[in-house]
């Protein structure tokens, strides 16, 4: 059965707005599912890093899917457990890791917490309250105490992003078609993202502060293309071999996997990345859960 023909859509009032939420009947089995292995394997009782780890692996074999989240009609928060793209993947796994930690394991739980990742500020205003550049994404994402950027920490370098490529390739995002009128919204999100200090650990210097990542750390690659800040984003996870991998949704065709070469191996062989973000997620039983 298609989607479209299983959508569910809740109105609910959220910081004053009216909020709709669409997902499927598959998307709840889902969901419910990595509760049930949570509760069943007493992952709470494990770091928060190691439930990241954990939950991740659950995804394994889950197929990549392009655009995961659009939609077409106003903004709204677009559930899809079935196909997941690099952020998507990585978004769902910090949700269910932060519920699991806390003890909130209700569907309910999952869109509030999943809302509140995505969007500035945790609330829903049209397309460009989306935190469609990754940099923007770990910026509100850490005042909110949802992780912290330790790159510098691990020995990261000044980097200053000059991003553009949104609001200059409107034809490449069909909201953006749709709405040109937000393409003057988001390049005054570009300008202010541009203005931030970020680091950045250089790809030939990743191999060096590997004993420094820990298993379910959140690694973004940095990239040269221009007008982008980050071209992907995986989930560190420390393998056998005693090095760090990195679990992920690749590309096109591919399915949720973990790479066979350890990280530094991995991004040295792709030419636009030019190093890595670390993010350690952080435990939500020491910060306020609610507080978006």
């Amino acid at each position: 059965m298609k989607k479209s023909n299983l959508l569910l859509i809740f109105f609910l009032v959220f910081c004053g707005k009216i909020i709709s939420q669409v997902y499927s009947d598959t998307d709840v089995v889902i969901c419910n599912s990595k509760f049930s292995y949570a509760v069943s394997a007493e992952l709470s009782n494990e770091s928060i890093n190691d439930i990241v780890a954990d939950i991740g692996k659950t995804f394994l074999g889950t197929k990549y899917l392009a655009h995961a989240i659009e939609d077409s009609g106003d903004e709204q928060l677009v559930i899809n457990l079935n196909g997941l793209d690099c952020t998507t993947f990585v978004e769902n796994v910090i949700v269910f890791a932060r519920l699991i930690k806390s003890g909130k394991t209700t569907f309910k739980d999952y869109e509030k917490e999943l809302q509140k990742i995505r969007y500035r500020n945790g609330v829903i205003d049209k397309y460009p309250s989306r935190l469609h550049y990754f940099t923007d994404w770990i910026y509100n994402n850490e005042k909110k105490g949802i992780i912290d950027d330790v790159t510098e920490l691990c020995g990261g370098k000044p980097i200053q992003f000059h991003l553009n490529f949104m609001s200059t390739h409107p034809e490449s995002y069909p909201r953006l078609k749709e709405h040109p009128e937000f393409v003057s919204e988001i390049r005054k999100q570009e300008a202010e993202i541009s203005r931030r200090n970020y680091y950045y650990v250089p790809k030939e210097r990743v191999g060096f502060i590997e004993q420094q990542i820990e298993n379910g750390d959140i690694i973004a690659f940095t990239t040269s293309i221009p007008g982008l800040d980050v071209s992907h984003v995986g989930i560190a996870v420390r393998m056998e071999d005693n090095r760090i991998h990195l679990l992920h949704a690749p590309n096109v065709g591919y399915n949720v996997q973990i790479t066979k070469e350890p990280l530094s191996s991995y991004i040295n062989k792709i030419s636009k990345d030019t190093g890595i973000i670390v993010l350690k997620p952080m435990d939500p039983t020491q910060t306020d859960i609610s507080e978006y």
